[in-house]
């Protein structure tokens, strides 16, 4: 960890402007009508203030490249394999479209463990989104770099089983099939790269995934949008999720809610009953 140390504590700095188009498409990509108060609905600050690297410095995976240079923002951790774990959020204000906004990220930890899939090291960034109004979003992001598949090992994650997810302890039940297209207008609205999202023979051969992965804010941001249907746009005060295992391009999702007073329990499921995403929010 010693061999990070200079990374704690490092800053970046962003600007980016609310474009009117942006959040259209971000609709659009959702089959969401768009809100009549010119706010901005929550989620959409994962795409502001995105990472702009050229082209020529990504790495293979189509993240960009991580070095011992002093701009390097992220650690050069020697380990292939990326993943968003987690996130943390604090909903302060909301954003309204046209606005400019700030954002301040800074690498607050970097943990190496062993677990059952070999080394990991998790990244933890603190992110503070400001509208014009002042600050309107903070977040707690846990990056995950792990090693490579071991050769020979299956496809993660498992082939679907002969289970079925029973929603019956939920209150309210959707499912949705994230398909190509959605996964590839997720990609260019939050300028992601990452070739796990539309590279299938990279997906697979490579990382060692069973198919396109969904991504893990797009998960986040589909429950986000199911706590919406329920009760309306931007009435989170908190929202946290964990990654448990990877949502699969062209199987469905099980999103599932229950209200307790105030508490929200959110989850997304597969249709064998797999957890593929916890999360909680508070009203």
């Amino acid at each position: 960890m010693s061999e990070w140390s200079d990374w704690i504590g490092r800053e970046e700095q962003r600007q980016d402007r609310i474009d009117e188009g942006h959040v259209i498409r971000w609709l659009a990509s959702l089959d969401r009508d768009s809100p009549p108060d010119g706010l901005v609905p929550q989620a959409f600050h994962w795409c502001l203030c995105v990472p702009d690297a050229p082209t020529a410095v990504l790495n293979i995976d189509g993240h960009p490249r991580r070095d011992e240079n002093p701009d390097s923002f992220l650690p050069p951790v020697d380990l292939p394999r990326r993943m968003w774990a987690s996130s943390a959020i604090q909903f302060h204000a909301p954003l309204r479209r046209g606005e400019v906004v700030h954002r301040v990220s800074r690498v607050a930890s970097i943990n190496a463990k062993r677990g059952g899939s070999g080394v990991l090291v998790f990244v933890d960034v603190e992110h503070e989104t400001h509208g014009e109004q002042g600050l309107a979003v903070s977040e707690v992001q846990s990056i995950v770099y792990r090693e490579p598949a071991p050769v020979g090992s299956p496809l993660a994650p498992l082939a679907l089983d002969e289970g079925r997810f029973d929603p019956a302890p939920w209150q309210v039940h959707r499912v949705v099939t994230p398909s190509e297209p959605l996964l590839f207008r997720f990609s260019a609205l939050t300028f992601n790269s990452h070739r796990i999202h539309y590279d299938l023979p990279y997906a697979t051969a490579e990382e060692g995934f069973r198919g396109l992965v969904v991504h893990g804010p797009l998960t986040a941001t589909l429950l986000l949008d199911l706590a919406r249907r329920e009760f309306g746009d931007n009435v989170l005060k908190s929202f946290a999720f964990r990654g448990n295992s990877p949502g699969i391009c062209g199987e469905a999702l099980h999103l599932v809610l229950r209200r307790i007073d105030n508490v929200l329990e959110l989850g997304a499921f597969a249709a064998d009953g797999r957890n593929i995403m916890s999360a909680n929010g508070v009203l």
